[in-house]
């Protein structure tokens, strides 16, 4: 999977973006907040005057471009001194200062003010050793002094403390996301490994971000899926050991009695043991088939099928059967009915249906077969004209190893039917049963046309 198309990427890269954007913005008013009312000096703007007397009177005009140099670069202060209007030294002013200087230095007085939001301006007068009285102008970003350096330095103090703090809580409230799905998935693992198969994620898995909700699903499917499974299979083991038992126990009586007889009687008793154990191995051979079928039939091979073909070779099959107790088929078969699904398993189902409803026919009767397309649907229709199903057994029909009240004289396991519905909805279709009109059971098998 590409980290890139992930939400849970996205949403990460969301958070910290965010955060720092908070930790721009929040860190650099802190520091200005910081900087201001904690750890600096207010300007002294009459020494800053007395001291740029001190230096114009001592080195003249170039000692005064040092002095303003220097104080540009340790207190990010522009100033110089004025003299009749006029600068002694180059200094840089906003337009709108400039425009208003003339009327503060004719003011003749100290004046301090803020023109503009994070803007002092300072006019102080001072007189020099020579007798003359000039103007300091400086103009600062801020009424505190700091050189540049140290306010950077605090500034990414400032800065790395936040960073610390945003990036904790969101590593904090990520973690707690990711977290609690994940221990919700480990509880229900380890539960299962316990032999707990109902453990489910539950809400405090689906609720995870992105792909952790989709994991927690998927192992709720896969939970569902497990537990189905073994269920399943007890209850095959169960139900196999319940048919076994009379079987096996008759097998055990036959043998018995023909170690008891002579060698004409037990030839008798041996071939009726042969009969059993005929009928245990394909009793056995449905129960497994069964098993798959119920079990999910994963990577199963599906190819388009001709239902006329698959009807016509049951018919066939069962042709020695029919001919033997003179039972007549009523066949209409459409020749352009096909399927996509796998052909060994459709024929088991539709051979069973055409076994069922023979074995049911009484002698000399008939079974009408119809297979014909309708609404996008493969439909085929199986109907005898035995003793029919009570309707109250109807729903039980498709149970595994439910055998109705009217088929004790018939020999068999219930377990036909069962395969066939299984058939049916691994390949997306149904089937049903109903008493027909006149008598006898008519069985339809649907499943979806070949696009």
């Amino acid at each position: 999977m590409n980290p890139f198309k992930t939400s849970l990427y996205w949403r990460l890269l969301i958070w910290f973006f965010l955060a720092s954007l908070v930790v721009l913005f929040l860190g650099g008013f802190l520091t200005r907040r910081f900087i201001e009312y904690t750890t600096e000096v207010e300007i002294n703007w009459a020494a800053l005057a007395q001291s740029a007397s001190q230096v114009y009177d001592n080195g003249g005009a170039p000692a005064l471009r040092e002095w303003a140099v220097q104080q540009r670069r340790e207190g990010d202060i522009e100033a110089t001194l004025y003299e009749n209007g006029q600068a002694l030294s180059p200094v840089r002013l906003p337009p709108s200062v400039q425009q208003s200087l003339p009327a503060w230095l004719d003011a003749h007085r100290d004046v301090v003010m803020q023109p503009y939001p994070r803007l002092y301006l300072a006019v102080q007068q001072v007189t020099g050793s020579d007798g003359h009285t000039r103007q300091l102008v400086a103009l600062s970003r801020t009424h505190v002094r700091m050189a540049p350096r140290t306010r950077q330095q605090i500034f990414l103090i400032v800065q790395f403390g936040l960073s610390l703090l945003c990036i904790g809580l969101v590593g904090w409230w990520v973690a707690r996301s990711v977290a609690k799905p994940v221990e919700a998935l480990q509880q229900a693992a380890r539960r299962m490994a316990a032999g707990e198969l109902s453990a489910r994620a539950g809400p405090q898995g689906h609720r995870a971000p992105g792909e952790l909700a989709q994991l927690a699903e998927d192992f709720d499917a896969m939970a569902g899926r497990i537990e189905a499974l073994v269920s399943h299979d007890r209850a095959v083991l169960q139900d196999l050991s319940h048919e076994l038992r009379s079987p096996l126990a008759r097998l055990q009586l036959i043998l018995d009695l023909a170690q008891r007889s002579n060698a004409t009687e037990s030839e008798a008793y041996f071939r009726q043991a042969e009969q059993e154990i005929g009928r245990l191995d394909r009793m056995t051979g449905e129960m497994l088939a069964l098993s798959r079928l119920e079990g999910g039939i994963p990577g199963m091979e599906r190819e388009q099928v001709d239902m006329g073909e698959i009807v016509r070779d049951c018919i066939a099959q069962a042709e020695l059967e029919t001919d033997a107790r003179r039972i007549r088929w009523q066949a209409t078969i459409d020749a352009s009915v096909f399927v996509l699904g796998n052909a060994q398993l459709l024929e088991r189902a539709l051979g069973n249906l055409v076994a069922n409803a023979i074995k049911f026919s009484p002698e000399g009767g008939s079974v009408e077969l119809d297979l014909r397309a309708t609404q996008g649907m493969a439909e085929m229709t199986v109907r005898d004209h035995g003793p029919g199903v009570p309707e109250q057994e109807l729903v039980q029909l498709f149970r595994p190893f439910f055998r109705g009240s009217n088929a004790a004289q018939v020999e068999g396991h219930g377990l036909g039917l069962a395969i066939v519905q299984r058939v049916a909805q691994v390949h997306g279709g149904d089937v049903r049963a109903r008493n027909a009109e006149g008598g006898g059971l008519e069985v339809r098998l649907s499943l979806p046309l070949l696009a």
